[in-house]
């Protein structure tokens, strides 16, 4: 398949690139597009045909469902049925914005989407050409992180060209996103909300608006299965191992000089505090604070390649507000954790 790339970084630039890349999705072909989050790759969630080439071209499993992206708040009773009070307060919160929705569905949307559930995901991005995009097409987009399946997600459009160029129909290249990891995903079938996966909105933020949130039981037990889009398999991986490695820059060097004296290359992501207590053949800093980190995340996984590096070391972060969505980012991302 030939892939456009489009360069939308600019207002002038992105109006008419927009538009064909709404009639690419019109015509049932997948494009790649930003969210704040990462980049999504898109078709029409109203078309199994459409929805299938999402799959193929990532090589995603079929029993895995995706994210439905809407432009208003008001598309949600288009698609979902029996929503609770308390997510009308959610979405007046958070949306647009880094949250997804499982609620009942009407059966509108394509069975693949849905993975065969009775339940839908659904979401209002908050970026300016998504927002753009889903309004030219005036379709609900189901959109997945615009990787191979397994990858780390794509936070830029070059990402998302190095992953799946000839497999799509195009990519609206916006530069780098913002959050940096995906959007937290709520289950609203209850009560009250529970987290199926943490991400842009952290649990904190959710409770000043909705009083205690539950979190899924499988986050933290891999022997329970998954309600979640992008949960059930393993994620996130770089090309080359990452270990996991808690405690302090002199037990993290201790680790990195062990496996250099194995004859390994070390590469090493972590803090910029911590960085700079340590040594290896090559060093990344992330940041100095949680959002930093995650924005940076994905693309810093993507940077050590298998010609340099033999291992990569990953310092642990504190599992509080968004470094809840790091940890568990890079927990399904590590070979070992120490």
């Amino acid at each position: 398949m030939q892939t456009k790339r489009w360069n939308v970084t600019n207002e002038s630039s992105s109006k008419a690139a927009i538009i064909e890349a709404a009639v690419l999705l019109k015509e049932g072909l997948p494009v790649a597009f930003p969210t704040e989050t990462v980049y999504g790759l898109g078709a029409d969630a109203t078309s199994y045909n459409a929805v299938a080439k999402i799959f193929t071209a990532k090589g995603r499993p079929q029993d895995n469902p995706l994210i439905v992206h809407i432009a208003e708040i008001k598309q949600l009773d288009e698609f979902a049925v029996h929503i609770p009070s308390y997510v009308l307060p959610l979405l007046r919160a958070f949306s647009p914005g880094p949250l997804t929705y499982i609620l009942p569905s009407n059966g509108k949307c394509a069975t693949n989407v849905t993975a065969g559930l009775d339940t839908i995901a659904i979401r209002i991005p908050n970026h300016p050409i998504a927002l753009q995009l889903l309004q030219a097409v005036q379709l609900p987009i189901a959109a997945p992180s615009a990787n191979l399946s397994g990858k780390p997600s794509p936070t830029t459009g070059a990402h998302v060209w190095n992953d799946l160029y000839g497999k799509i129909a195009g990519v609206l290249d916006g530069g780098a996103t913002g959050v940096g990891v995906e959007s937290t995903v709520i289950d609203c079938t209850g009560d009250s909300p529970v987290i199926l996966r943490p991400g842009g909105v952290t649990k904190e933020q959710l409770e000043k608006v909705v009083g205690p949130v539950k979190t899924d039981p499988a986050l933290n037990n891999e022997n329970k299965k998954p309600k979640s889009p992008g949960m059930k398999y393993k994620h996130y991986a770089p090309e080359i191992p990452l270990w996991l490695v808690t405690g302090s820059a002199s037990h993290m060097q201790k680790v990195i000089r062990q496996e250099q004296d194995n004859g390994k290359r070390i590469g090493v992501l972590a803090s910029t505090k911590t960085i700079a207590q340590l040594e290896a053949d090559q060093l990344k800093p992330l940041g100095d604070n949680p959002q930093k980190i995650a924005a940076t995340l994905y693309d810093a996984l993507r940077a050590y390649k298998k010609e340099s590096i033999d291992l990569i070391i990953c310092e642990t972060f504190p599992e509080t507000g968004i470094g809840q969505a790091i940890m568990n980012r890079l927990k399904k991302a590590a070979t070992r954790i120490l």
